[in-house]
């Protein structure tokens, strides 16, 4: 059922993304498996998230074949000077290891062993599909929104202080450094959630079995969930809406103003205004603060360099969203609600819905609603009262926190500790 379901949302996807003229997700990948492809690292964290179902034996093969198809594919490229379009001259190889493992499954294994095998296989190939779903979401956003809601998230905005301008400016003073280290961590977020799921799926292949619960289903879930909201709230950011664009230059004709991130915008009553059909409109929420999110809390149950590593994660990413303007302040603040929100939705599911585990999703549910519709038609009243608004933003995001916290810990199974058995008493002679 889950299988059919995904195949029917990229076929839905793949023809609206032919709609406007433009290769949907399928596509896409299936170009991966020639083109170069737009993410080599994705590919081989997609690769590793297979491999948990095989044995080391089988691993170092899967490994070996697809690095001997990324050199040959290398040296066929080399040989017809062909232009490598893609972002990465590898990661074909470790696409058709996942597609074989798929293949031998249904070819060559049965019963319980085709099952996890194509668990396996599937689970690769879900996290490298939903990159390109989330690609086809964002053309999706940009051709159907025009209007953007900038100007109401910046006015709210100034009920936190306007973060990304200060964030902003302080990134621009670390200099090339500082910023390529944050993009990197931006861009490869997807491979720091492999690196946290390998940690969880490391007994698959000896218990020849799943987790009911990890963080690749909370990761691809908000994938698929956090772009509907765009299409209700589309946002831009503040690089674009008040500045010159992500990368320096071609957003100024559009722009509001040229501000960012040396001059707050003014408060006044906002407005929506128009935008290009290019930009993707994936502001609110945050998707990379709820997924950085969600990779800290799944980081807590590991050894400790796994939640040092959790941690950096969470504070390099919320510092790349603000400091290089893709969000403002509250769209994290909803991305972290829209996370825990998710999160706790899955696990509840997993243990059999009850009365701790609606209300804690209702109110998350109930929480994210309201900061939506508080940016939405209260930007002035939050601006003007930023010692009001500004901690009930946070006492709000920080109340669905709590819950989630106390709630869960309801949940985890009660270890019976036996009674310490009393010394035998020596008597006096």
């Amino acid at each position: 059922m889950a299988g059919a379901t995904t195949l029917a949302f990229l076929i839905a996807l793949e023809v609206a993304a032919r709609h406007y003229g433009l290769p949907g997700p399928m596509t896409n990948q299936a170009k991966e498996l020639v083109f170069a492809p737009a993410s080599g690292p994705l590919l081989y964290a997609g690769l590793a998230l297979t491999m948990v179902v095989l044995t080391w034996r089988e691993r170092r093969i899967a490994l070996a074949a697809a690095v001997g198809i990324d050199l040959v594919v290398a040296l066929a490229r080399w040989a017809a000077d062909a232009t490598v379009t893609g972002s990465h001259c590898f990661g074909n190889g470790a696409l058709w290891v996942v597609l074989g493992c798929g293949v031998v499954a249904v070819t060559r294994r049965t019963g319980p062993q085709r099952v996890l095998l194509l668990k396996g296989a599937g689970l690769g190939l879900l996290l490298v599909a939903g990159r390109k779903t989330g690609d086809a979401w964002l053309l999706i956003t940009s051709k159907t929104r025009p209007a953007v809601l900038d100007p109401y998230v910046a006015t709210a905005d100034h009920a936190l202080g306007n973060p990304s301008w200060l964030v902003g400016r302080a990134v621009e003073a670390t200099g090339p450094v500082g910023e390529h280290l944050l993009d990197w961590v931006y861009v490869q977020l997807a491979v720091a959630a492999v690196v946290v799921a390998l940690y969880q799926l490391r007994k698959v292949a000896a218990e020849r079995r799943f987790p009911r619960h990890h963080l690749v289903r909370t990761f691809l879930l908000i994938g698929l969930l956090g772009p509907a909201v765009y299409m209700v709230f589309p946002v831009v950011g503040p690089v674009f809406a008040y500045g010159t664009g992500a990368f320096g230059t071609g957003g100024e004709e559009w722009a509001i103003a040229n501000l960012w991130p040396h001059t707050p915008p003014p408060i006044s009553a906002p407005h929506p205004f128009t935008y290009d059909g290019v930009t993707p409109r994936n502001c609110m929420p945050s998707l990379h603060t709820a997924w950085a999110t969600v990779i800290f809390i799944h980081s807590r149950t590991g050894p400790r360099v796994l939640r040092w590593a959790g941690a950096f994660w969470l504070v390099a990413t919320l510092t790349a969203t603000l400091g290089f303007g893709y969000h403002y302040a509250i769209d994290l603040v909803a991305g972290v609600v829209f996370a825990v929100t998710v999160e706790a939705g899955l696990r509840a599911l997993d243990r059999g819905w009850d009365r701790s585990g609606s209300l804690l999703v209702a109110h998350g549910a109930v929480v994210f609603t309201a900061i939506l519709l508080s940016t939405r038609y209260l930007p002035l009243e939050m601006a003007r009262h930023p010692w009001l608004f500004g901690p009930l933003l946070l006492l709000a995001m920080a109340s669905v926190i709590h819950g989630y916290i106390r709630t869960t810990r309801t949940w985890e199974p009660v270890v019976a500790v036996p009674p310490a058995r009393p010394e035998p008493r020596l008597e006096a002679a």
